[in-house]
């Protein structure tokens, strides 16, 4: 390719092309073996943490006991023969995939027949200090053996279910080319079995059939990590209802005494409002952070679901005569747990609503008993200012006596001054004459003054 074509490409082109290449299938032929590990790190000391770090912290661990270099970088996929056995392994969101396929002579994995077909699992291979390192991680432990057969159901069908320590069986034609078995059961050797029939399978569908089986294994758990949340949050939102149709309760009881006593005292009415307030107030916190605990959960929970179902589908299953399919299986004991989920999720959701309902109803009601409350207040008000005028209006009369007594006096020093100069006048009998007018002009005056500031 020219080099000067390489800048005409957006940056994401090329990593967005590889992105759909980057899962292959493995290339299987019967016979094989497999060992499949989900590891699922998530835990209390790694919250918060970045999964692909963790993961590739294991993943390295595992390669270094090999001297094989691990994948740098924001590697979510790597494959590896390491002679003996073959990993590929996958960074999901919440967890990461590890599957062992046996290297050694194909006929070893049944060379002993169908009945030992599980002793030649790739587990052996794997160091046992790395796995213990993977102490409380394993979400996932199976053993898968891919065995060439041409033998009629019947036939196959006893060796096949020595394997599973006569359990019973879950099993399907699949892809009119094979057949699957399982129990999806976890065994004594803490592996859960599938076995898968090579009856004509063409080029890549024996590997397809595998990682399907193995991601319906996978997802299967996962979305199931749902369930414990599900039922720990059962009781909860059943304590929460029951307070909130007591709490609905008293609210009833408290507005027809409030009706009661609307006359009496509204202070008193507040104060049970308010009360009644803060417990629905914790109400709402507490459905709030039950449901900010679980929806992350359901919603993976919900997906996982939708992906075990779209595998199935891929399988293509035909029945078996007296087996029950991979599809029947799961409608009968996965999907009632995801039931489950959903309904403990739609009950957050509900609860939730009613919860804001009453609330709203609640803050309605205080705001009603404030505005009576303020009104009472604007009555009180408009009483004391009714008395104030009262009371300014008596305290007026006094005010027009003592201005005309002083201006009577000034009255009467002033004549004394006039009868001083030679003027023969009474300046008392004066003073007593101006008494009628000084009063009636400062009454006058006042009430002037009065409307001046009315206006």
């Amino acid at each position: 390719m020219n080099p000067a074509y390489t800048q005409l490409n957006h940056p994401l082109r090329i990593p967005l092309a590889a992105e759909i290449h980057s899962r292959p299938s493995l290339r299987l032929r019967a016979p094989e073996a497999v060992t499949h590990l989900a590891v699922y790190s998530k835990s209390e000391a790694h919250l918060g943490a970045d999964n692909l770090l963790v993961q590739q912290e294991i993943l390295a661990s595992f390669c270094k006991y090999f001297g094989v270099a691990c994948p740098a970088g924001n590697a979510k996929y790597f494959f590896h023969d390491f002679g003996r056995f073959r990993l590929k392994w996958e960074c999901h969101t919440e967890f990461a995939t590890f599957t062992f396929v046996e290297n050694e002579n194909g006929e070893d994995v049944a060379g002993h027949g169908v009945a030992q077909a599980f002793s030649r699992v790739p587990i052996k291979h794997l160091p046992l200090q790395w796995l213990a390192e993977l102490q409380g991680k394993i979400m996932v432990a199976a053993h898968v053996v891919l065995i060439q057969s041409e033998d009629d159901l019947e036939a196959g069908y006893a060796p096949v279910r020595e394997l599973f320590e006569g359990n019973v069986l879950v099993g399907s034609s699949v892809l009119e080319r094979g057949e699957v078995w399982t129990d999806f059961l976890i065994h004594a050797d803490g592996f859960s079995r599938f076995v898968v029939k090579d009856r004509s399978f063409l080029d890549q569908q024996a590997g397809r059939i595998v990682q399907r089986l193995l991601e319906i294994e996978t997802y299967r758990m996962m979305a199931l990590l749902g369930l414990p949340n599900a039922q720990k949050a059962a009781p909860v939102l059943t304590s929460i209802e029951d307070e909130l149709v007591k709490l609905t309760a008293a609210l009833t009881m408290s507005g027809d005494a409030a009706a009661e006593s609307e006359h009496a005292n509204g202070f008193d009415e507040t104060d049970t409002e308010q009360v009644l307030l803060r417990q629905i107030i914790d109400l709402a916190a507490r459905t709030e952070r039950l449901s900010t605990e679980n929806s992350y959960r359901f919603s993976a929970s919900k997906a996982y679901f939708t992906l075990v179902q779209s595998r199935i589908d891929e399988l293509r299953e035909r029945r078996i005569e007296g087996t029950p399919t991979i599809e029947e299986f799961m409608d009968r004991r996965l999907a009632p747990a995801m039931n489950t989920c959903e309904a403990i999720m739609r009950r957050q959701v509900t609860l939730a609503d009613r919860i804001a309902h009453t609330n709203d109803l609640l803050r309605t009601r205080v705001g009603i008993v404030q505005e009576q409350q303020n009104r009472r207040i604007l009555q009180s008000m408009n009483a004391r200012a009714a008395q104030q005028l009262r009371l300014q209006q008596a305290v007026e009369g006094l005010s027009v006596a003592a201005i005309s007594y002083y201006v009577a006096g000034l009255f009467n020093y002033a004549g004394k001054a006039v009868k001083a100069i030679g003027i023969q006048i009474n300046p008392d009998l004066v003073t007593g004459l101006l008494i009628p007018v000084i009063a009636a002009a400062v009454w006058l005056g006042l009430r002037r003054m009065h409307r001046g500031l009315d206006h």
